[in-house]
């Protein structure tokens, strides 16, 4: 596990977000970039769904912490989900809205609730007081229910390749950098790890964007190679560029 040093303060972390190139915080569409991301990611919101489902043996309660325009939370409504979600960033949670989702801004406002399945796609990485909040996680996991939680892994081909210029380093809204063998650790006895399952198109936009980083360009056949040979790399070492975590607690 890796820790970005220093952090910012607490109460400065926020400003952080304010960019319209944040792109997990926007609906935007234009640019290459753009234009990819919000495609794969209409692909992947099944593709969690039919995840969460299958882990919960069918529908249940959910709650999404991190959900920024809270396009997973719609979906995952539409598939029959009791759904319920956490943002704290009020354009995010604005545009949440205007999708008919409504969010919560902190994840206190949940405290003394508990959900059969809990998610955190691409959220952990960014969460202060890591400990802390690990517990808050585990505390809003029924007995029996599931903690899903997707991360950047920067023991990938596409991390080693790029180095510092790895866009998911994303600091400093990144706090935190993990492993595979931090994952196994990091979260208490009550968690068994079912299984870890690769996020395939992370590696090609992570690599796209880290070039864009290293050389300027805005769109690489290189970076696409890179994404392609990382998950072809990571076929026997299993290190992807993205990782999900499936844990379940014990009832």
């Amino acid at each position: 596990m890796l820790i970005t040093s220093p952090q910012p303060k607490l109460e400065k972390l926020g400003a952080y977000y304010e960019s319209e190139a944040y792109i997990s915080h926007t609906d935007e569409k234009k640019g290459v970039l753009s234009f990819l991301y919000q495609k794969v990611k209409q692909w992947s919101l099944q593709k969690k769904t039919k995840l969460i489902t299958k882990q919960n043996d069918g529908v249940g309660s959910l709650l999404d912490i991190g959900a920024g325009t809270g396009a997973f939370c719609r979906y995952a409504k539409e598939q029959g989900w009791n759904v319920f979600g956490v943002e704290p960033n009020d354009s995010a949670r604005q545009l949440a809205n205007d999708k008919g989702v409504s969010l919560r801004e902190n994840i206190e406002d949940f405290r003394g609730q508990q959900f059969d399945v809990v998610t955190l796609w691409h959220v952990l990485e960014h969460l202060p007081n890591l400990e802390e909040s690990i517990a808050q996680i585990e505390g809003l996991v029924k007995p029996g229910g599931t903690l899903l939680i997707a991360v950047p892994n920067f023991k990938s081909f596409d991390a080693g390749y790029y180095k510092s210029f790895w866009a998911a380093y994303d600091v400093p809204r990144h706090l935190w950098h993990f492993s595979r063998k931090s994952m196994r650790v990091l979260f208490s006895k009550e968690m068994q790890l079912l299984k870890i399952k690769p996020m395939i198109f992370d590696s090609f936009y992570v690599s796209l964007l880290s070039e864009k980083y290293k050389s300027k360009r805005s769109f690489s056949i290189k970076a696409l190679f890179i994404g392609f040979w990382s998950n072809v790399s990571a076929w026997s070492s299993k290190e992807y560029s993205s990782l999900i975590y499936c844990y379940r607690k014990d009832k």
